[in-house]
């Protein structure tokens, strides 16, 4: 019988009341039970328990009352029943407890009551494992192949159990939470969004590819980034005098989830291994600089540049007040004098604190302009001792 491995986590909880958001399978419920061994718990996966509040709310209240002033409560799934953020916002009020909230979709609280928790709860995000919490059994190819999901990564039958993944999330995030009334073009949507991983997002050309109206689109695309799975990378205006690009660019959190959707799961291909690379960096950027993280890389925005024409582009731009670093990502082990060339097109610019390019060789040096070129394990080590 196969042993499951338990990746400690890198987030802290914060000492007051918090949402906790990330896509299914992410590692949540575990970490919550880790964190908080002998705290109540209510599981809203629970049908009968969930039936039971959704026939009485107040009961919830009731129950709570039977609980210590000044303690943690943990709630499982409130996405599940929004209309206990009332009960919530009392018993933080009147009692002193503290909330721990665990959600894999944001897009029911939006509209039913997160507001009157302004203040009163925070919010993190859980993303996928990172290499810090893999530490020795990280591998990047089997990142990039199946990506980092706890309950993917420790699975005998990686392929079955993504393949299997996406049909729960299409099942028990969409279909049971009525988050579409078109299931079936939101199925169709989903191979044709995967196909813009790492890409600059037209909604006309995707409403088109998936025979669906752009508002339907622009719906789908709110659903991808309420459930975790995918979220939008603006585009950085520099203020100079040139034609930048508007939209955004679309990137899926983890790299085996977005290949499921296309139903490829085989080792990635050359083509493949560029956006996958470039992708799973961004999230790394956007993990270790999330709010209460932990991780110490916080910034002020996390942008793409690139003008309309010239054929240039800088994948990340991290903004630290006035400051930004440039980050470009390439899948290859040796670089090539026109790899540089995006971020030798902004040498110029104020501000600009850095310029460095992630690669898959083994060994870092610095161009004469001074661009850092970091092999994959020199660029984490930056990201855990906070340099980047």
């Amino acid at each position: 019988m196969k042993t499951v491995r338990s990746y400690p986590r890198l987030l802290q909880p914060p000492e007051q009341s918090f949402f906790l958001f990330g896509m299914r399978g992410v590692g949540k419920s575990t970490w919550s039970r880790q964190a908080f061994p002998d705290t109540p718990r209510i599981d809203l996966l629970d049908e009968g328990l969930f039936q039971s509040y959704l026939r009485d709310p107040h009961l919830f209240g009731r129950e709570l009352l039977r609980i210590p002033a000044g303690q943690t409560v943990v709630v499982d799934e409130i996405q599940r029943l929004p209309a206990l953020l009332n009960e919530v916002h009392r018993f933080i009020e009147s009692r002193g407890l503290r909330f721990v909230l665990l959600g894999s979709s944001a897009r029911k609280l939006k509209q039913a009551g997160t507001n009157l928790l302004a203040g009163r709860a925070l919010r993190r995000v859980m993303f996928p494992l990172l290499p810090q919490e893999l530490g020795a059994d990280f591998d990047l190819a089997e990142v990039l192949r199946f990506g980092s999901l706890p309950v993917i990564w420790q699975s005998s039958a990686k392929a079955e159990s993504l393949e299997a993944y996406v049909q729960l999330y299409l099942k028990e995030e969409i279909q049971a939470e009525a988050l579409v009334r078109n299931l079936p073009g939101f199925a169709r949507f989903l191979p044709v969004a995967a196909l813009l991983h790492a890409q600059v997002l037209s909604v006309a050309g995707l409403a088109r590819d998936a025979g669906v109206a752009r508002t339907t689109v622009a719906g789908y695309l709110e659903i991808l980034a309420d459930t975790y799975l995918a979220w939008l990378l603006p585009a950085y205006e520099s203020k100079l005098r040139v034609k930048e690009r508007k939209h955004p660019k679309l990137y899926w959190v983890d790299p085996g989830v977005v290949r499921a959707v296309k139903r490829e799961l085989h080792p990635p291909g050359t083509g493949e291994r560029g956006a996958l690379l470039e992708g799973w960096v961004g999230i790394l950027l956007k993990a270790y600089g999330a709010s209460g993280s932990g991780l110490g890389l916080r910034h002020d925005g996390l942008f793409y540049w690139a003008p309309t024409e010239g054929g240039v582009e800088v994948d990340f731009l991290i903004q630290r007040g006035r400051e930004l670093t440039a980050v470009e990502v390439k899948a290859k082990e040796h670089l090539a004098t026109r790899d540089f060339n995006g971020l030798r097109s902004i040498a110029e610019w104020k501000g600009l604190r850095r310029r460095l390019v992630v690669f898959l060789g083994e060994r870092p040096f610095r161009t004469e302009d001074g661009i850092d070129a970091l092999p994959i394990r020199s660029f984490l080590d930056e990201l855990e001792s906070k340099t980047i």
